[in-house]
């Protein structure tokens, strides 16, 4: 039972690894370097949203 505890607790380890990478590339590529070292708070979303008041 604790064996196939650890081995679904190293699976879920590599799946959030993978899934890390993939959101990083994703990241990386979609925005650029600019954008991401920005100290301006919610530039990207004051960008994007139209607020009616």
């Amino acid at each position: 039972m604790w064996t196939t505890l650890a081995n679904a607790g190293w699976a879920i380890s590599a799946v959030l690894l993978l899934w890390m990478l993939y959101d990083w590339f994703r990241t990386d590529s979609t925005y650029s370097e600019d954008v991401l070292t920005s100290s301006r708070e919610g530039e990207i979303e004051a960008v994007s949203e139209k607020h009616k008041i």
